[in-house]
């Protein structure tokens, strides 16, 4: 994939809050606005592995409220993280999907996947020890 400049992405930032503004200079801080939470992560990571409909996040994620994916789900489209298509049809039918900008994630989402892994590992060893 061809490297792009930073300021290429979308401007979806244009008018922000002032919390926003002061997280804009803690590189973490901003990070974690965006992807920080128990759901957004799960979300993107299920979303990098192809376009799914809400019913079926709600299955990848069973714990998870309809109200509470709702709103993670609007808030990573407005960030344009995810991208929401809406079909016309009876009955309605809506899929998500990863943005090119949202793909980005993809590395640091795998990283967090690989460290899980062998947290886990770690974990049962030390209790097995125990």
């Amino acid at each position: 994939m061809q490297q792009r400049q930073i300021d290429e992405w979308p401007d979806v930032y244009e008018t922000q809050t002032p919390e926003a503004e002061a997280a804009s200079y803690c590189p973490i801080e901003a990070t974690l606005r965006v992807v920080g939470g128990k759901w957004k992560p799960l979300i993107i990571y299920y979303l990098l592995g192809g376009t799914r409909r809400f019913g079926a996040l709600r299955r990848l994620i069973p714990k998870v409220t309809q109200q509470m994916l709702t709103m993670q789900l609007r808030e990573l489209a407005q960030d344009g993280i995810v991208h929401r298509k809406v079909y016309a049809e009876v009955p309605p039918r809506v899929e998500y999907s990863i943005t090119e900008y949202g793909r980005t994630l993809e590395p640091f989402m795998n990283m967090m996947a690989e460290w899980g892994a062998a947290h886990q590992h770690a974990t049962a060893r030390h209790e097995e020890a125990s």
